[in-house]
């Protein structure tokens, strides 16, 4: 595994600066180039996680979840959010083997990002943030991922195939995901590093087309990374309050998918907003507050626009394919929706 994690390092630096057009001036020795690739994957820690009783979100995301997350500052871990929403406990593994028990300190659902704080001290050097928005395409970038094993962490070489917008079924929006190639199958949590040996965003999805193919061509199989720049911002609110300052955005629990222009309900949250208005799967959202949408990225600006959560939101709904109703549908806080915590 160290030999793997040495040749990723080296190529990561030789692939830097070609793309920058210049040579290092000294070449690190092996013993230099080991000491930092150490340093760097201290960082990278396993989360595991299993929900409370009656989780929400068990449906979808199941009741024992694992996968990576990485030190950011002495006592934090971040994560990708879905890994910890709703949990009942949390385990962190560090770069020593040694696990210790944590809580979720804070979650952002517009970012998708999950904040950790460690109940008890664990090994390894936080990883410093770098700047998502100088990952260009083409670029060569390192994903780091605790594998679970006894070899602990995990490492690949990929590349940027695209910078662009991504819009998720259940009511999420990047204006400016990261895109990478080749695919990694350990992709929830794993931290994509630059030629630094700094953070720049952290894995979400394994997707089907990690290229943008709008102009043509064959669909390019990759990961989706949430930017770290996202996190910057909130990082400190997160840690004071458990969220991001500033009004919240409405929720309505709402599954929908894009198909030929049209918004088809794929799923709605039990007992959600949504589901109380009357909405049902195989629904098509038409337009809201009167405006038609037919795209996922319209029907979040127009639903987010109404105002913060707890805004009466108006939907137009084709229902059974033949019947368009008028429905209101009154939003939340999505944090509202989960289970608490269990206390003894």
């Amino acid at each position: 595994m160290i030999a793997r994690q040495l040749f990723a390092f080296a190529l990561l630096a030789a692939f830097a600066a070609a793309f920058s057009g210049s040579a290092p001036a000294q070449p690190k020795s092996e013993e230099a180039t080991e000491a930092d690739a150490k340093q760097t994957l201290s960082a990278i820690v396993r989360v595991q996680a299993r929900s409370v009783p009656g989780a929400r979100s068990a449906a979808t995301l199941g009741e024992r979840r694992e996968g990576s997350g990485v030190l950011l500052r002495d006592g934090y871990v971040a994560t990708i959010g879905y890994l910890v929403i709703e949990s009942q406990t949390i385990e962190i593994t560090g770069a020593d083997g040694k696990t210790v028990p944590a809580v979720l300190a804070g979650y952002d659902h517009a970012s998708g990002f999950g904040l950790l704080k460690l109940l008890a001290p664990l090994a390894g050097r936080p990883l410093p943030l770098g700047a998502s928005a100088a990952l260009a395409e083409r670029q060569t970038a390192m994903v780091a991922a605790h594998d679970g094993g006894a070899d602990g962490v995990d490492v690949a070489l990929v590349q940027v195939l695209s910078r662009r917008a991504f819009s998720g079924s259940w009511e999420y929006h990047l204006d400016s995901a990261i895109y990478t190639y080749p695919p990694q199958l350990n992709w929830s949590g794993a931290s994509l590093i630059n030629a630094k040996g700094e953070l720049v965003g952290l894995g979400s999805l394994i997707v089907a087309d990690a290229a943008d193919s709008t102009a043509g061509g064959a669909p390019v199989p990759g990961n989706m990374f949430v930017p770290v720049d996202l996190l910057k911002p909130i990082l400190g609110d997160l840690i004071a309050r458990g969220k991001a300052a500033g009004p919240v955005r409405p929720w309505l629990g709402l599954s929908t998918e894009e198909l030929r222009g049209r918004l088809f309900v794929s799923r709605v949250s039990p007992e959600g907003p949504a589901d109380r208005a009357g909405l049902k799967r195989g629904d098509v959202v038409v337009a809201v507050g009167g405006e038609e949408v037919a795209s996922l990225a319209e029907f979040y600006r127009k639903l987010w626009a109404r105002g913060p959560a707890g805004v009466e939101v108006p939907l137009r709904v084709l229902q059974q394919g033949t019947e368009m109703r008028e429905l209101s549908v009154r939003s939340i806080d999505r944090n509202e929706y989960f289970r608490a915590k269990t206390s003894y």
